[in-house]
């Protein structure tokens, strides 16, 4: 009888941080690796280690730290995931990262298409068979749980991609992914080449059949299902959908379509649906990434009624035009859950509640920030809770930050802002600007200071709550221009040029919390760059080494 669960294997850190300026510290990781395993993910593919020292580095933390029992652990010990393209040297790099974990695995793949092995590998058929054998032993002799893909499976020739996948079996692979990597088949086609899979190749019962699709036409969900439906038993996803391109099959619309339509599927996850909104709402904040409003599931419109008949059905019953609850993924109304009399104890257990653990500097600020903003703002959501944290917390080292702001704009003069910077070295900069609006005159008047030549690619505003008192959360994606070389970086990679760069800033006043964006933008720049030496910091500090050896982008 064909299993009736289905694993999820969550890509967000690896594929999903490849969406363009999407870079995470190895904090954000930290953190949004914790939400997932909060949220019962089977496995988390935590990063491509070979990538980079700072990528193994994460990896590895999150093997430690995410992939073993820690005390007071409501929920399962998720499998840690590496990937490694099929060589030696990358199988070795995600081994040393993943094997802290107590159920670590490795992922290693090799493109099986015509178009890619003769134009990228420029390896004959049969060389790639012998490559896969030669790897995927190599990485079974390291680690009992191996993931093999065929990259460009959904381009690649039926019989030779069933020989592949048997070379594979019979070397050790535990479990079989079959990406659709450029999004180009349709549910169709997908559906049925994992049946001929299914169908044709020796030892597939052994195995675990795995599905990873891109949304190119708008079809990775549709196709992922079709899979699923086909007979694959684990489904590879990215919260939000981010992704390369278009990006990839989005978590939350895979788990809720298996759940809501459980009488069809006659399948489930173990996913805790309740903590979808928030994880979908941290990893847009910290990667600055906005989501779409009328994204399925946790967009800001999933749930919202304005047609007069749509809410009068509503009004006679939730059911005539929803499909599922809103609480059943999270997206709960805000409520007050303190105000400016609170203390500290209640704040730290409405912190620890919301799944925060700070630690007793973190919570000594973050208490201050939240006593500032109930001077400013009656009603304090978890929402404002939630924005408070990751503006505080999880924003990069800063190199400099924002200490005054004044400006001055309507229709009767030139808008102007003067901005108050200090740096690391504790160094005061005063400055003001001219700008065609008030944004772009505290842009202009930061980036004389900063000296960091980038292009504002994209800023977008959003209120976090309702009210005219709400506060205002900014994302900005930079490009950085400069050519600067990267830290760390192979020479063949080493031009900033082709990097961009999130930023987010939150405050009850959107041109401060702009200003804050951009400079979150530009430290990571700096960070990434190099062109701010931790030696030369006014005490020598070891703590600023270590973020630079441990944190940098």
């Amino acid at each position: 009888m064909q299993d009736q669960y289905v694993r999820i294997f969550d890509t967000t850190l690896r594929d999903g941080e490849q969406s363009p300026g999407a870079s995470l510290t190895s904090n954000e990781k930290l953190m949004i690796a914790r939400a997932l395993a909060r949220m019962n993910v089977d496995v988390i593919e935590a990063g491509f280690p070979a990538a980079s020292p700072d990528d193994l580095a994460a990896v590895k933390k999150i093997a430690m730290e995410v992939g073993n029992p820690q005390p007071g652990q409501g929920h399962k010990v998720p499998i840690i995931c590496g990937l490694a393209r099929a060589s030696q040297k990358d199988i070795d790099a995600a081994w040393e990262a993943v094997q802290h974990a107590q159920k670590a695995r490795i992922h290693t793949f090799l493109a099986t298409s015509p178009i890619h092995m003769k134009y990228k590998l420029k390896m004959e058929p049969q060389a790639v068979l012998q490559r896969v054998e030669e790897m995927v032993s190599y990485a079974r002799s390291l680690c009992t749980d191996i993931e093999f893909s065929p990259e460009d499976a959904g381009r690649s020739e039926a019989k030779f991609l069933y020989q592949v996948l048997e070379v594979a079996i019979k070397a050790g692979a535990t479990t079989l992914n079959i990406p659709d990597t450029v999004g180009y088949t349709i549910p169709e086609e997908f559906g049925a080449l994992i049946a001929g899979i299914r169908k044709n190749v020796t030892g597939i019962d052994g195995v675990i059949l795995s599905v990873h699709c891109h949304d190119d036409l708008g079809l990775a969900t549709a196709n992922t299902i079709a899979g699923i439906q086909a007979g694959a038993r684990q489904a590879e996803v990215t919260i939000n959908g981010i992704g390369e391109r278009a990006g990839n099959t989005s978590h939350e619309e895979v788990v809720m379509a298996l759940n809501t339509r459980r009488q069809v599927f006659d399948l489930e996850t173990g996913i805790d649906t309740t903590q979808l909104t928030r994880i979908s709402r941290l990893v847009s904040t910290l990667t600055g990434i906005p989501v779409q409003p009328n994204k399925a599931i946790v967009g800001a419109n999933a749930f919202a009624h304005e047609a007069g008949i749509h809410q009068d059905g509503m009004l006679k019953h939730q059911e005539t035009y929803e499909i599922m609850r809103p609480d059943m993924v999270g997206e709960v109304q805000s409520r007050l859950v303190l105000g400016k009399h609170s203390g500290r104890h209640a704040f730290k257990k409405n912190m620890e509640t919301l799944g925060f653990e700070l630690n007793e500097s973190d919570l000594e600020q973050a208490f201050e920030r939240f006593k500032n903003l109930a001077d400013n703002k009656k009603n304090i959501t978890e929402a404002d809770l939630e924005a408070i944290i990751s503006d505080q917390i999880y924003q990069p080292l800063e190199v400099f930050r924002l200490e005054g702001l004044q400006v001055s704009c309507g229709t009767m003069g030139m808008p102007t802002a003067t901005v108050r910077l200090r740096d690391i070295n504790g160094k005061e900069y005063i400055n003001a600007a001219l700008g065609t609006g008030p944004v772009d005159a505290v842009f202009t008047a930061i980036n004389q200071v900063v000296k960091v030549t980038n292009t504002l690619l994209e800023y977008n505003v959003n209120s976090i709550t309702e009210g005219i008192d709400a506060m205002g959360h900014v994302s900005v994606r930079l490009q950085a221009e400069n050519g600067s070389t990267l830290k760390r970086q192979s020479p063949q990679n080493n031009q900033l040029s082709q990097r961009t760069f999130g930023g987010h800033g939150v405050d009850t006043d959107i041109i401060v919390a702009s200003a804050k964006a951009f400079l979150s933008g530009l430290n990571k720049i700096l960070v990434a760059s190099g062109k701010h030496d931790p030696a030369q910091s006014k005490e020598n500090n070891q703590p600023v080494k270590d973020y630079y050896e441990k944190f940098a982008v």
